[in-house]
């Protein structure tokens, strides 16, 4: 299945700041009043600000990370108005941001002293603690933060994400529910929430908890997405597309919805629609690598291997990291019999990420097929040594070292593939087969009864390797008698 996209670019900046209804940043007045700020103390000129002035200034700076103008405006409030506890939580966060932990959580001790029941002071220490690891004092302080505010919301957002830092999800789904009551930063929450029911494998509760907000919520864009992410991971891919088509028609640029909606008519063999689909998310956002690489499989299902080469490219070319479409160029190559242009970029595919098994694997395959043993039995021994978990890398590797005259290692192979998957009948097939070709027939034999026991119908596996064994009388009338009537 393909990978849909959570909609979580980037991590929501956690902010201590109490204060998000401050004027917008591109207002004329709001322009006015920084340029009158920055004249101010770059001219080093006397004025006057409104302390609550000076706060949007402070918070703007803050949410455009220029920290040095965070530094000048906080200092200038505090000259200004010696006595305002905010601006001196400002200090603290923005001491915080530069790891001065200690003398930040210092700033904190003393104002509780001054002013117990702000909020801010604990929402402040609740986040230093938490950039320190100490997640059970971030809690802690966020629980005496809720007993102070009267605006709630905000607070029960950043529980959620301490708890979903600590990876516990359901902790985090409360909080986050919590936060979607009082109105906190709704989209973000729902976004949230989505990660949660995931890692917590709640996807039904996930779909009826969506289902259910948007009863009550029918316009939000990001409810009906995450309901389409829940009934894709429920392999649900008609009902996933109807979700995203009414995430788009709430917000028709929504990239996101797009591409998983692309993903759920791939997963449905509809490649040509996925493929326009995908498409489209190219009018809302830059080319995106995997965008590119999902065309591509597309194309490749279709057999239109040149389109498909195409967009492999195209991924490599923005992310020349993103292995799989290295990896996918090879196989292409080969499919058009350019093998030997192949095997340099599922190379490729390995040198970018050599702890994947399955690149290994399939790097083994293609020396094999062009008989190139050596480097063939290499990737194989990699691809078990990485911990491959299927039983079919015993059955090619014996194969390969049988064909490069390492016969006992192939039969030993095959036993130790026997020893770590018992039940799997193909390999006792296999290494009875091997054994008789080496005329050891009692031993062969054990095997192929063996196998009969645990799948008699397989034993075909048997004449697919040794073809002439379908006339040997002896070997029948064995198989004959374990045959059910």
């Amino acid at each position: 299945m393909l990978i849909d996209r959570e909609h979580r670019k980037g991590q929501r900046r956690r902010e201590n700041h109490k204060k998000e209804d401050y004027m917008d940043d591109h207002t004329n007045g709001f322009t006015e009043l920084v340029e009158k700020f920055e004249n101010t103390v770059k001219k080093n000129i006397p004025a006057y600000f409104e302390s609550e002035e000076l706060e949007d200034i402070i918070e703007h700076y803050f949410s455009i990370f220029k920290m040095d103008m965070v530094k000048m405006a906080y200092e200038f409030a505090i000259n200004q108005y010696p006595y305002n506890v905010m601006f001196k939580i400002y200090k603290a966060q923005y001491l915080s941001g530069l790891h001065e932990t200690k003398e930040a959580l210092s700033i904190l001790n003393d104002l509780e002293l001054i002013e117990p029941s702000n909020p801010e002071i604990y929402t402040t220490r609740a986040l230093i603690y938490s950039q320190m690891g100490l997640s059970e004092q971030a809690i802690e302080n966020y629980k005496i933060a809720l007993k102070h505010s009267d605006e709630p919301g905000e607070i029960y957002l950043a529980m959620g994400q301490e708890f979903l830092n600590e990876e516990k999800a359901n902790d985090a789904i409360y909080y986050f529910k919590k936060a979607l009551k009082h109105k906190a930063d709704v989209d973000f929450a729902l976004n949230e929430l989505a990660l949660c029911f995931d890692l917590a494998a709640k996807t039904d509760e996930g779909l009826s908890f969506f289902e259910n907000f948007i009863e009550e919520n029918p316009y939000n864009h990001v409810a009906w997405f995450n309901l389409g992410v829940c009934f894709s991971k429920k392999g649900e891919f008609d009902k996933a597309i109807d979700a995203y088509d009414y995430c788009l028609a709430i917000k028709e640029d929504f990239s996101s919805a797009y591409f998983n909606k692309g993903n759920s008519l791939a997963n449905q063999e509809k490649y040509a629609d996925a493929i326009a689909v995908y498409k489209e998310t190219f009018n809302f956002e830059d080319p995106d690598p995997s965008a590119y690489y999902y065309i591509g499989e597309c194309y490749e299902n279709l057999n239109e291997y040149e389109h498909a080469l195409l967009n492999y490219n195209k991924c490599v070319k923005l992310d020349p990291s993103f292995a799989d479409a290295w990896l996918a160029i090879g196989i292409v190559l080969e499919a058009q019999n350019r093998i030997m242009e192949g095997i340099h970029y599922i190379k490729k595919a390995t040198e970018l990420n050599p702890t994947n098994p399955e690149y290994w694997y399939i790097y083994a395959e293609i020396q094999q097929k062009i008989g190139f043993h050596e480097e063939s039995i290499n990737a194989f021994a990699k691809v078990i040594e990485l911990g491959y978990d299927e039983f079919d890398v015993f059955l090619d590797y014996s194969n390969t070292l049988m064909e490069a005259g390492f016969k006992e290692e192939a039969i030993e192979m095959l036993k130790e593939g026997i020893r770590l998957f018992p039940e799997i009948a193909e390999l006792n097939y296999r290494l009875s087969a091997m054994l008789l070709v080496l005329g050891r027939k009692q031993e062969a034999l054990v095997y192929l009864q063996q196998a009969l026991v645990l799948d008699y119908e397989k034993h075909n596996e048997l004449f697919e390797y040794v073809p002439d064994l379908k006339e040997n009388a002896s070997i029948l009338q064995i198989i004959n008698t374990y045959k059910k009537v």
